[in-house]
Order: C-alpha cells, then sequence, then structure tokens
C-alpha cells in the first residue's frame, strides 16, 4: 500500500523545511502544505537567487511536481497573489503546477484589523503574532463563521462576505481600533479574482486517489512541532495543529495512509516572538549565534531568539509526531565554535528529569547541559558524508544515540547543493 510522507519542524519553526522539500521534490509527484497560512516563510536558495515561500509549497520550483494548498490552510489573496505574481516573473507555470483546497479558508482584511487590535490590547502579555490574521481566521474556522475558497464559486460570497465583516465591525469597536476597511478591500477582491485562474478542487479526494494510484506525496508542514496549539508552549502558539497529526485533517488523509516521517531541526536552537525557551542564549554566545545564522524572521524580519540544542524538547517532537527519521540543518552556523553546549536534561522544581513536561516557564525549569567538542572548521565547501570532521560525526552519533533516530541529512549551507546525505 503506498503511503504519504510528512516533513515537519521539530522546534519552533525557522528549522529551515523550505529547503529540504525543495532538495525532497525529484522524488516526489505531489507537495501538499496542510496547515498554517502566510505567517510562514519557506526560504529556498538555489542558483545564487533566493526566494521566500509563505503560502505556495516549497516543490513549485521544480518542473514536474504538483503542488496543493490543503484544507487545513488559511489563505490570504492579497500575500497569494504577489506571491504567484513573483513566480509568474521567474517563469514558474503557476496554473498548471498549483491547486488549492476549496475547503480552505481566506483571511479577510477585517481578519487582519482583529489580529493588531487584539495583539495591541494584550501590551506586555503579547504573544509575538505575525499580524498576518491568522489567529481570527481559525477562531472563525472553530466557530463555524469563516468563508472558504469554494465559496468563492457561489453566487452567496459577497453576501457571506458582508455578513463576516459585519461580525468584525462589531468586535472592532469592542477593542476601540481605528482603522480603515474602504482602502484594504479593492485590493483583497482584485486578489479574489486573480484567484480564480488557479484550479479550486476537493483536495481530499485528489490526495487520496494520488495515493492509491501509486503516486508519492509530501505533505508539508509550517511552523514548528512546539508551536502546535495542543503541545506546544502555549498560549505561546500558533493556531493550528503543526504536528504529523495534522497532516490527517489538515489533507484528509487517514493515519494508516501516513509512511515515512522526516523531522527536521537546527543544530540549535531559535525561537521567534515571546514564549518560553529552556535553552536561551541572551548573551554574546546567542548574539553570535544569530549573526553567523542570519537568524532573522523571512516573514517579519524579527530578530530570532538563539540557544544550544534542547535534546528533551527534540524527544518529545520525535514521539508526538512519530518521526522515522531526522534532518539535522545550519551545522555550518556552529564552525566557529570551540565547545558546543547540547541541553540533555532538565532540573525541574529541583528534581532532574529527561523529558518536556507541562510547564517550562523559566521559574520552574532550568536546562542541564554538556559540553562537546567543536568543529572548527568551514563546512560549505564539503559535499560528501567522509569529508565531514569527527567532531561534527561525534556531534551527530550523540543526538541518535540520545533520541533513537538517525540523521539522514546534515545541511552545512543555505544552498540545495549544501546538502550532505549521511
Amino acid at each position: 500500500m503506498n503511503k504519504a510522507d510528512v516533513l515537519l519542524g521539530l522546534q519552533w519553526g525557522d528549522e529551515g523545511k523550505g529547503k529540504i522539500v525543495d532538495v525532497l521534490t525529484p522524488s516526489y509527484d505531489i507537495i501538499a502544505r496542510f496547515q498554517g497560512g502566510p505567517n510562514a516563510g519557506h526560504t529556498l536558495e538555489f542558483n545564487g537567487i533566493k526566494h521566500v515561500l509563505h503560502t505556495i509549497p516549497s516543490g513549485i520550483f521544480h518542473p514536474t511536481a504538483i503542488n496543493v494548498v490543503g484544507n487545513g490552510v488559511v489563505i490570504d489573496p492579497v500575500i497569494f497573489k504577489k506571491e504567484i505574481d513573483a513566480l509568474k516573473a521567474l517563469g514558474v507555470d503557476v496554473t498548471t503546477k498549483l491547486v488549492i483546497s476549496k475547503r480552505a479558508h481566506l483571511i479577510l482584511p477585517t481578519h487582519r484589523l482583529i489580529d493588531a487590535a487584539s495583539e495591541a490590547a494584550k501590551g506586555k502579555n503579547k504573544i509575538g503574532s505575525t499580524l498576518k490574521g491568522i489567529g481570527p481566521t481559525y477562531m472563525d474556522k472553530t466557530g463555524r463563521n469563516g468563508l472558504r475558497v469554494g465559496d468563492i464559486e457561489t453566487n452567496e460570497f459577497r453576501e457571506k462576505y458582508n455578513t463576516l465583516v459585519d461580525k468584525h465591525k462589531q468586535l472592532l469597536s469592542f477593542y476601540n481600533y481605528d482603522y480603515n476597511l474602504a482602502e484594504l478591500e479593492p485590493a483583497w477582491f482584485a486578489a479574489i479574482e486573480s484567484l480564480k485562474e488557479l484550479q479550486f478542487i476537493d483536495t481530499e479526494h485528489y490526495i487520496n486517489n494520488a495515493v492509491m494510484s501509486g503516486k508519492r506525496v509530501l505533505a508539508e508542514g509550517a511552523q514548528g512541532s512546539l508551536l502546535d496549539v495542543d503541545f506546544g508552549s502555549y498560549p505561546f502558539v500558533t493556531s493550528s495543529n503543526t504536528i504529523c497529526a495534522g497532516a490527517c485533517n489538515g489533507l484528509g488523509i487517514a493515519p494508516n495512509r501516513i509512511g515515512n516521517v522526516i523531522g527536521i531541526f537546527k543544530a540549535y536552537c531559535t525561537r521567534v516572538g515571546s514564549g518560553p525557551f529552556p535553552t536561551e542564549l541572551d548573551n554574546e554566545v546567542g548574539e553570535k549565534i544569530r549573526q553567523i545564522g542570519r537568524e532573522f524572521g523571512s516573514t517579519t524580519g524579527r530578530s530570532r531568539r538563539t540557544g544550544w540544542l534542547d535534546i528533551p524538547a527534540l524527544k518529545y517532537a520525535i514521539m508526538i509526531n512519530g518521526v522515522t527519521e531526522l534532518m539535522m540543518m545550519k551545522a555550518d552556523v556552529l564552525s566557529d565554535f570551540e565547545n558546543i553546549e547540547i541541553c540533555t536534561h532538565y532540573n525541574y522544581n529541583g528534581q532532574v528529569i529527561d523529558y518536556l513536561p507541562y510547564n517550562i516557564d523559566p521559574q520552574y525549569l532550568k536546562p542541564i547541559t554538556t559540553t562537546v567538542k567543536g568543529w572548527h572548521c568551514d563546512l560549505t565547501k564539503i559535499n560528501h558524508k567522509d569529508q565531514l570532521p569527527a567532531e561534527l560525526r561525534d556531534y551527530v552519533t550523540f543526538i541518535e544515540k540520545a533520541t533513537s533516530t538517525p540523521i539522514t541529512i546534515v545541511s552545512v549551507g543555505p544552498d540545495r547543493s549544501q546538502t550532505i546525505k549521511m
């Protein structure tokens, strides 16, 4: 029985999923995004050019793969149109290579306004939203008020839009938030028209038929496992299920149709926005990692917080996702360090534990680290595993033993060519 593989991030997002999807796409017929929205920023680099995708799957640059935006994704038509225009300018034939689920929800201009108003009202308790309207759109989805891509093809589209906007206006008056909707609507409706160039399909039938007929499907996640609305560091999380189970309800595939689960992680950790971060380095070491790793958000440009690799958190993500293989990104960023710390345990309320507990707030939990020798050499020109320094191979072995999961790829630079198969 053919199965769909799933690729997802195991940390707080920004692990390098876009690059790996781009590298793996030649082995797949279909790349399908299953959750999140334009709060994602998947960066791909090849032929000396850098591309950032927000909603469109990262297989779009390959001539053969079909790219599917699944029902679990939320779409901002304005941002989507910009992405499509940028791809067309590069000669990508978007209309034949990209399909959208009729069940995917639309982000309205008022969703973005509510997001901004809500975040402003939280003051110092902000969750660090990207202000793209994601949270309010998922709230309307679960509150059964949402507007979906399939509604665009109906006669009641404008009426449904107006009904939802009227609800949003009441909410905005509660926040006492100043806005000008008339300024935002023309671009939104123009983008809706351009969306109609693409094929809207029942992606659940499409994906299942593809799997049944022997096609290879890769489900692409956005954000990271530790931002999952159920299993992440709530409330500092995203609004969707970023874990492997999210691929089932975000595409309509059954659990027994999931094949390999590929987990992507960085050789260290980063986090954007607010929320607890056990191994955070709020010092010159953290700043050094940030500068070498260019750790600035591809969607927001915000500085990412940095820290050492966290094994208990990684094991947790491997467990809840059923990860079958690991891929380690950005090994090259740690090349300047004589010694590297790895968090192996936590001190949790005075007790030593090796798992991620319910509350990871710093007042309860402190990391316990071990020191390993750094590789202290430039990795970016290496193109075979035999050329990797012994210290890096030891680092890989240490992680494999600690997590009981094989590492099959080590990335030594941002370009698709800088990918070492282990």
